[in-house]
């Protein structure tokens, strides 16, 4: 093997994994996330704002929010509340003034009472999540500003290295800031319950289930010591911020479990997409080089997207998923409103998040929009765990392997068994 081969199977092994510190180069040639065309929800929303096919009413309590939401299609029974000062709009942020987030498959929505700026992060079906802002102000010409100095915090390792979203559980002050030398942790279905939520307020029931939300730090000798009277199985806000100045006076324990799962799942997605198309450029160049046929793969290209794909499929399939100890139940109708929309989103909520243990974003475009080559090898590790007796894959039951087969079977991007 050459001297550049030799190279070539380096740099492979090197950016395989999707979990350590490597921050994709969102300047490269097969990415280019500045300057390539985006078609996200928001700026598909503008499109049609410029053409007069539609209109943002501006509400005189809430501005923007109501209208946004409404033509994104965010349920307002999504809605999860977050309490420290940890986003674009930190100052305004505080337990008693806490930041609403809306969200659903592929857009979130940010709102904080008497904010400047309403936030959205919509997923793009090929170059993730694209971050904007709408002003406050009335306008006849609303218009969502695209904020790529999100990505300080977006595009980090807590992201997976792609623009994408996070979750994170920290031990705050009353006053709403984070203890940073206490620490934290990005959460998703895979945290178990007791790290959750840090931060966040939380309505719903979850039996002697333990979770670090509507708590705070109140010894700063002591920052891991969360005061946690009357934190636990919380169904009423009232006592603690003004619910009425919301859209929903509930921050539903269901509503965040969904948006944790949807977080890392989202980044996933873009990562082994970004990874894939990353390695096929890289690829063709080598190719030239060397002079080898156009359709030669080496083994490190392989190897690159084939690794990238099964840590997906591993999240998708729930492998990794922290059990549940006792049955949860939300404070909202936000469990109803999303299971009515499809067998994969119908909720278990006693041991495991949803009775089919396949993420509900399969279905999703963004994962129909990866490249056929990540698809392809997605598909085949998927079949290759359904007829596995590995252990790691033990807790996958015959019903389960026989209603993820029957998934499989309709999705579009997925072969024949």
């Amino acid at each position: 093997m050459s001297r550049l081969s030799l190279l070539w199977v380096a740099v492979g092994v090197l950016l395989a994994g999707l979990s350590g510190s490597y921050v994709l180069p969102l300047d490269h040639e097969a990415i280019q996330y500045e300057r390539t065309p985006v078609r996200d929800a928001a700026w598909l929303l503008q499109q049609r704002l410029d053409r007069g096919e539609t209109t943002l009413r501006f509400d005189s309590e809430w501005g923007y929010l109501p209208a946004v939401l409404d033509a994104l299609q965010v349920p307002r029974a999504s809605q999860t509340v977050v309490f420290t000062k940890t986003s674009l709009q930190a100052p305004r942020i505080s337990p008693r003034n806490p930041r609403a987030i809306y969200f659903n498959d592929s857009v979130s929505v940010g709102w904080v009472p008497t904010g400047e700026v309403v936030e959205i992060a919509a997923q793009d079906p090929r170059q993730g999540v694209i971050f904007y802002t709408l002003d406050q102000v009335p306008t006849a010409k609303p218009r969502f500003k695209r904020r790529d100095d999100c990505l300080q915090c977006h595009a980090t390792g807590a992201t997976l290295g792609v623009p994408g979203l996070v979750v994170r559980s920290v031990y705050p002050e009353p006053s709403g800031m984070p203890l940073f030398q206490a620490g934290g942790f990005v959460t998703d279905h895979r945290s178990p319950l007791k790290e959750r939520w840090g931060g966040w307020y939380v309505t719903g029931k979850h039996g002697d289930q333990r979770h670090m939300g509507n708590a705070f730090a109140r010894d700063r000798e002591r920052p891991t010591a969360l005061d946690t009277e009357d934190t636990q199985n919380v169904t009423s806000l009232k006592s603690r911020f003004d619910t009425g100045a919301f859209l929903a006076p509930t921050s539903d324990i269901v509503a965040l479990l969904v948006l944790e799962h949807q977080s890392h799942m989202t980044n996933l997605i873009t990562r082994v997409g970004f990874e894939t198309r990353m390695a096929l450029h890289s690829q063709t160049l080598m190719n030239r080089l060397l002079k080898e046929p156009a359709d030669t793969v080496s083994e490190s290209t392989e190897r690159r997207i084939r690794s990238a794909a099964e840590e997906l499929v591993d999240y998708l399939l729930f492998v990794d998923e922290a059990p549940l100890t006792a049955p949860i139940q939300g404070a909202s109708n936000f469990s109803a409103q999303f299971a009515a929309r499809g067998r994969l989103r119908e909720f278990d909520l006693r041991t495991r998040l949803f009775r089919i243990p396949v993420s509900y974003l399969v279905e999703s475009e963004a994962f129909r929009a990866l490249p056929p080559e990540a698809l392809l090898r997605i598909d085949r590790r998927i079949r290759q765990i359904l007829d596995s007796r590995e252990t790691k894959y033990a807790r996958l039951t015959i019903e389960d392997r026989r209603n993820i087969r029957e998934t499989l079977k309709a999705q579009p991007w997925a072969t024949q068994p």
